[in-house]
Parts: structure tokens; sequence; C-alpha cells
């Protein structure tokens, strides 16, 4: 440890304090912090492209086999290697323990998450990401003898970057990873904003680099045009829609985690059902299984009525919820974009005259902040995830399923800030 701490505050430390420039020993270390989760998430991400590859062959009556089979094995490698925790678990740490978390998590989280999102939970990556790369940004704090306030910047800073490597927006990323701490001051941490940001954009450059995913929209959206005032009303309007799906969420969220939680049995077996029951609902509908990174494309341009897309987010909700409550890893923020997306096209036969896209958009937002409670990151996501070019608009309707959502959130660290 004392030769990691001589050579950051001998060769970086001068080089930055003997330069004209506003760059500073800081700035450094947190650039650095950014390239190793770059590096990290892009090859997460290749692992999780090739495993997603080889398992998405197995379609029909084989899902059931291969997503039961893989709840199997999610739960035994968290019996041998030990639980790996979860966001609340994150915040937690960050807000009470100074910004401390524990790598010796990082090998359970990163195998558990990696099947359970490639044989089709619906669960991303931002999770694993920003909890591993969050934790390495503690570790190396301690390595060069930060505490206090700086250990907590640059374990937030590592956070941002590995959400940033994901979703591309460095605003975005950063704000989100204060945002999601404390949701009602979002700049509590204020320290921790400029270090979020140097992270976030050495990680997002480091991984466009690593991976062949371009800068651009992810998701093919039809170029909403801002017409008048109407906008915002319709905008309100959608907010209130949203929160209504978020409500209906977090109900069932209510029942599937009481229902896994009587289950008195080691943890593989709570994973093997939970994919037993993943896999006949994707059986039953394709679209429920993954995350829906690549299937919400399928959803803009996907045929049906009212009763098919209502029919399809009670699904992802359920699915969503099994995911989370049968103990399979991974994030909720895309399953979440998608669940928005699907009910967008539910209420697009009750406005059809309305703008497509920016309703689809309106309650991706609202939804997912009715959720999260992140309004502000993520109306600023969805800017360069949908290629929106005015989210005044689509920020009215995220404040909006953020302030009617549920009081009780759905993340439990949250509840005291409330």
């Amino acid at each position: 440890m004392d030769r990691i701490q001589t050579f950051f505050k001998n060769p970086i430390f001068i080089i930055s304090k003997r330069n004209p420039f506003m760059l500073s020993r800081w700035s450094i270390l947190y650039v650095l912090l950014g390239i190793f989760a770059g590096l990290f998430s892009a090859l997460f991400w290749k692992c999780l492209e090739f495993v997603t590859k080889l398992l998405s062959n197995f379609e029909g009556q084989s899902v059931v086999l291969i997503m039961t089979g893989s709840g199997l094995l999610i739960g035994l490698i968290i019996y041998f290697l030990g639980e790996p925790g979860e966001i609340s678990l994150v915040i937690d740490n960050i807000r009470f323990r100074g910004g401390k978390l524990d790598p010796k998590n990082n090998p359970s989280m990163a195998l558990s998450s990696l099947l359970s999102i490639s044989s089709g939970g619906s669960a991303g990556p931002e999770a694993p990401l920003v909890q591993i790369t969050g934790s390495f940004g503690s570790w190396f704090a301690e390595k060069i003898g930060l505490e206090g306030e700086e250990l907590r910047s640059m374990t937030i800073a590592g956070m941002a970057a590995g959400f940033t490597s994901l979703f591309g927006s460095p605003l975005g990323g950063a704000l989100f990873a204060l945002e999601i701490l404390q949701h009602r001051h979002v700049v509590e941490y204020y320290e921790a904003l400029l270090p979020a940001f140097l992270s976030s954009c050495s990680a997002y450059f480091v991984f466009l680099f690593m991976t062949d995913i371009g800068i651009g929209p992810v998701w093919e959206f039809p170029q909403y045009v801002p017409g008048g005032i109407e906008d915002f009303q319709y905008a309100i309007l959608f907010g209130i829609a949203g929160a209504i799906v978020g409500w209906i969420f977090y109900g069932i969220f209510q029942i599937t985690k009481f229902s896994f939680s009587k289950i008195q049995f080691p943890i593989f077996v709570k994973t093997t059902l939970g994919g037993l029951l993943l896999g006949c609902i994707a059986y039953y509908e394709p679209l429920t299984r993954y995350f829906g990174h690549d299937q919400l494309n399928q959803i803009v341009v996907s045929k049906g009525n009212w009763i098919f897309f209502g029919g399809l987010a009670l699904l992802k909700i359920l699915t969503i919820n099994i995911t989370v409550s049968s103990g399979w890893r991974g994030g909720i923020i895309i399953p979440l974009f998608f669940l928005g997306a699907v009910s967008g096209r539910f209420f697009l036969d009750f406005f059809p005259s309305e703008n497509e896209s920016f309703l689809l958009i309106c309650l991706m937002a609202s939804v997912n902040a009715s959720v999260t409670k992140t309004p502000i990151s993520t109306t600023i996501l969805l800017t360069g995830l949908t290629g929106v070019s005015n989210f005044t608009p689509v920020l009215f309707a995220s404040l909006s399923g953020y302030f009617l959502s549920p009081k009780a959130p759905f993340i439990r660290s949250q509840a005291d800030s409330i």
C-alpha cells in the first residue's frame, strides 16, 4: 500500500502541480479510474454478447429448460461465492459507511449477473457495472490514502463511469450516480459532481474504442417534432399514465417479494424456481425474455392493439419482479424503459392523434422515474438513447411520474430520504 501511495504522490502529483492549467492531481486520478471502468465495462459487454448469442439459439420449449438450469447455476454461484448484494446495499454504503464498497463481492456479482442477463432474465447490466466499478473506485481511494469525502467522491465517480459506459451519456451517468443516492437532494454529494463527469467521459471514450457501439441513439424512434403549449399538457397526462403503471409495478413487486420470502430454502432453490417461471412466461411471450435493449426497437414497429400491448406490459412487470425477487442479478433501468415503451403503445390506441415517439418517450421517462425516483437523470439519459432533440416536455412527464409515484420506494434504502 505504501508503494502505491508513493507512486501516485510523486510523479502524478508533481506533474499536476507544475503545469499552468486547471488540471489537478485529482483530475488525473479520476481519469485513470474512468479508463479502468471503461476497460472493465467493455470486457463485460463483450462477454455478455458472446454468452447471450449462444443461449439465444435455444427457442420454444427448450427456453424453459435453459432458464431453469440457468437459475440453478445462478443460485449455486451465489451460494458458494457469497451474496453479491444489491443496489440498496450500495446506496447504504455510500451514505452511511463513507463510500466504502467491498470488492470481495465482485466475482459473485459479475458471474451471477452475466448468467442472469444472458440467459434471458428481465435485468440489465447496469447494476453489476455500477457496483463493480464503484467498488474499484473505493479500493483505489483507500490504496492511495484517501478518506472522508475524497473517498466517497472516488466511489461515486467509479459508479458513474460504469453507468455511463453502458448508456453513453456522461452527463446522465454522472447525475444518475448522485440522484439514485439521494433523489430529494440531488447535489448532496456535490463534491463528487466534477469527478463523476471526468471519470464518465474517460470511461465512455475507452468503452467506445473497445466495442463496436457507435455514437448516436441506441433506439430508432421517429423524430419528435415539438409543437406548442399542448405538448406540456400531454406530457403531464402521460406522466400520470406512467405513474399508474408505476403503482401497478409496485403492487406486483410486493406480491412477488412476499411470495419468494416465504421460501425457506437455500438461494439456489429460489433462483431455480424463478428461472422456471421466467422460462414459462418467455415460452408464452418471447418479447418478455431479456432486458429489452434489442427488443425495444421491435416494440416501436410491432403491430398490435391495446389488448396485446396491455398484456405484454403486465407480463413484463411480472418478469422484472420475478427476476428481482427470486435472486437473479442485474439492473432494472433498461427493462423499465422497455416497459414504458410497451405502455406507450398501449395508450397509443387511446391517443391516436398524438406524436407516437413523444408518447412513447414520455411513458419511458415517467415509468422509470416512478420506480427509481430519478426524474432528472432519466430525462437526460433518454435524450441520448432516443435522439429526442427537445427534452423539456419529457422532463414534465418524468417529474409527473416521480411526484405521483408510491411514497414507499422500490429501492429499499431510498425510504429514509422521503
